[in-house]
C-alpha cells in the first residue's frame, strides 16, 4: 500500500501539518515514537508550562476550540521577584503596567505605553514574514519576488522613521534597546528576559532585540510577555490536534520510530521502522529537527558532503532544564502580585536587572550551570487543579542557563540534585515556606530533552533562534522552503521557518507549500 503522506513526529507541528493536509483531502499517516502523541507538549513533563503562542488563524482554521481547546492569558502576565525582596508586575493592560512602573520610576511610566506599541508593531511585522514561505535567496523567482514585496509594503506601513527604527533594532542586543528607552534596572530585567529565552546567549548579545520580538508575534498588542496557556496544560493542545487530525482522516500510530527515510534515484519513496516494516509513501514530512532528519534518517550516500556539512554545523547550543516540584502548600511570596480575581497565573521569575541575566549567562558560556540562574515558573494547578493530586500542587519551573555540553563532569544524578538545590534556594529567598513545602522534584535536563524526546541537544526549538538562523536561512541558506535536495522530502518543525515558540505555525506552512501543484508531481 503506497500512502500519500507520512509524517514522521507526532509534535505539535506534526500533527497540524497532517491535519491540513487531510483537510484538503490527502491520506495522512502519521508515525510517532513515543507511545502517546504531541511530542514534548504531550509528556507529563511538561505540564502546566507555556506552550508557546498559538497563532489565531490556527486554531480557527483547525477549529480547535470546537475540540475542547480552552486557551486562557492571564491579567498578569509576568510576577518579577526582585534582589531587594519586592516585586514588579507585568500587566496584559498595559495601562495597568504603566501604574505599576511608576512606583519605581515616573518617567519609565511615561514611556511604557509608548514602548509596547512599538513592539506589537515590530512583532505584526514578523508575523506577516512568518505567515509565508520564505524567497529564495539570491535565485528569486516571480513568486518570491511577490513575496519579496508584500513583505517589503508592510515594512513600508510602518512609515519611513519606524521602518528605519525597525531595521536598526532588530540586530541590537535587547539591553541596547532597552537602554535606548527605560532607567530602571527592574523594568529592563522583566522584559528583556523575553530576549534570551531558550538561547545561550545573554542579554548584551547581538540579535536578542530580535528575539524578544520573535517572542511577541500573534500576541494582544501592549500586552507584553503575556502568554496563553492551556487549560489541562500543552497536553491538552495535543490532545486537540489528535482529534481533529483524525477528524479529517489522518491516520495516527505511536511507538512507530522511524529507522530510515527510504530514499531511490534522488527521491523519497517513504520510511523504515525500527522494526523492520516498510511503508510507502509519495511524500514524506519530517518533524524531526534538521540534523536528525538530514544527517541521521536519510542514507548519507543520498546527500552532497558540503550540503551535510552546512547541516550539521546549525547551532542547538540546549541551555534550558525543566525542574517539577510537587507542592504540600502554595508559596507564600514576600511580595505578592495577583490576577484579578485574587489568583496567580502568569510566569514568576527572577531576572532582576539586565547585569543578573548576563552574569547567569556568563556561566554557561564556559560550560558551567548557572549559580544564580533566570528562572520562570509556574504553578498550573492554580488554573487546572486536575494536573496534582488533591491537596497539592505543581510548581513548573524552566531554568536558564543549564547548558547540554558540560565543561566538568556529566548530567549525571548528582548534576541534577545540584540543579534542584539551586531551583528551591533561588525561590525560597522569596517565598521561605518553599523549603518545607516541595514534596518531590524532578529535573528535566537536556541531555533528557533528547533522549526522550529527540530534540538535538536538548534544544526545544530545533536550533538556536539567532538572526543567521532564521527566514530564509532556517535551516541553513538555500533550503528554507520546507523543501530539500531529496525529492518528496520536506521538512515541517520548529527547525524550519518560522522557528521554535509559535506552535504549530512551521507545520501549516510546509503543508500549505506540499498541497502546491509543482510539489504534488
Amino acid at each position: 500500500m503506497t500512502r500519500e503522506v507520512i509524517v514522521i513526529g507526532g509534535g505539535v507541528n506534526g500533527l497540524v501539518a497532517a491535519a491540513y493536509l487531510a483537510k484538503a483531502g490527502v491520506p495522512v499517516l502519521v508515525v510517532e515514537a513515543r507511545d502517546t502523541p504531541g511530542g514534548l507538549a504531550g509528556s507529563d513533563e511538561m505540564a502546566g508550562c507555556d506552550a508557546g503562542w498559538l497563532l489565531p488563524d490556527i486554531a480557527q482554521h483547525l477549529g480547535l476550540g470546537a475540540a475542547g481547546l480552552e486557551l486562557v492569558v492571564p491579567e498578569a502576565s509576568v510576577f518579577s521577584l526582585l534582589e531587594d525582596g519586592g516585586s514588579l508586575t507585568l500587566w496584559t493592560d498595559p495601562a495597568r503596567t504603566a501604574q505599576e512602573i511608576a512606583r519605581f520610576s515616573p518617567e519609565d511610566a511615561r514611556r511604557w505605553p509608548v514602548f509596547a506599541q512599538y513592539l506589537a508593531r515590530f512583532a505584526r511585522v514578523l508575523e506577516a514574514a512568518y505567515a509565508v514561505t520564505p524567497p529564495r535567496v539570491p535565485n528569486t523567482r516571480t513568486r518570491d519576488l511577490t513575496t519579496l514585496l508584500g513583505l517589503a509594503r508592510r515594512l513600508r506601513r510602518l512609515g519611513k522613521r519606524d521602518m528605519v527604527e525597525f531595521l536598526r533594532v532588530a540586530p541590537m542586543s535587547v539591553a541596547e534597546w532597552l537602554d535606548d528607552w527605560f532607567a530602571g534596572d527592574a523594568l529592563k530585567g522583566a522584559v528583556g528576559a523575553g530576549g534570551i529565552t531558550r538561547i545561550l546567549q545573554g542579554p548584551r548579545s547581538a540579535g536578542t532585540a530580535f528575539v524578544l520580538l520573535h517572542h511577541h508575534v500573534g500576541r494582544p498588542a501592549g500586552a507584553v510577555r503575556a502568554a496563553h496557556l492551556v487549560k489541562g496544560g500543552p497536553a491538552a493542545l495535543a490532545r486537540a490536534l489528535v482529534q481533529v487530525a483524525q477528524g479529517f482522516g489522518a491516520e495516527i500510530r505511536t511507538s512507530a520510530p522511524v529507522r530510515e527515510i527510504v530514499v531511490r534515484d534522488g527521491r523519497t519513496i517513504g520510511v523504515a521502522l525500527e522494526t523492520g516494516e516498510h511503508l510507502a509513501a509519495r511524500q514524506v514530512v519530517s518533524s524531526a529537527d534538521p540534523r536528525r532528519t538530514l544527517c541521521g534518517l536519510v542514507p548519507p550516500a543520498c546527500l552532497d558532503p558540503e550540503f551535510v556539512r552546512v547541516v550539521n554545523n546549525v547551532r542547538f547550543h540546549g541551555a534550558v532544564a525543566m525542574v517539577r516540584l510537587v507542592l504540600g502548600e502554595l508559596p507564600r511570596f514576600t511580595a505578592r502580585a495577583t490576577d484579578g480575581d485574587g489568583v496567580l497565573r502568569g510566569a514568576i521569575t527572577i531576572a532582576p536587572s539586565l547585569d543578573y541575566l548576563e552574569r547567569a549567562y556568563d556561566d554557561a558560556k564556559y560550560g558551567g550551570v548557572s549559580s544564580h540562574p533566570f528562572l520562570e515558573a509556574r504553578i498550573p494547578t492554580l488554573l487546572d487543579p486536575g494536573l496534582a493530586p488533591p491537596g497539592r500542587h505543581l510548581m513548573t519551573v524552566q531554568v536558564q542557563y543549564a547548558p547540554y555540553h558540560l565543561r566538568d563532569g556529566a548530567w549525571d544524578a548528582a548534576a541534577r540534585e545540584r540543579l534542584a538545590d539551586t531551583v528551591v534556594a533561588a525561590l525560597a529567598e522569596h517565598a521561605p515556606n518553599l523549603r518545607t513545602a516541595v514534596l518531590e522534584r524532578h529535573v528535566v535536563a537536556p541531555p533528557d530533552l533528547e533522549a526522550r524526546f529527540s530534540l538535538t541537544e536538548g534544544h526545544p526549538y530545533h536550533g538556536e533562534m539567532a538572526l543567521d538562523q532564521v527566514f530564509f536561512m532556517r535551516p541553513v541558506a538555500g533550503w528554507a522552503r520546507y523543501r530539500t535536495p531529496i525529492k518528496g522530502l520536506f521538512l515541517c518543525g520548529a527547525g524550519a521557518h518560522p522557528g521554535g515558540g509559535l506552535p504549530g505555525a512551521s507545520g501549516r506552512n510546509a503543508a500549505r507549500e506540499m498541497l502546491r501543484k509543482e510539489s504534488r508531481r
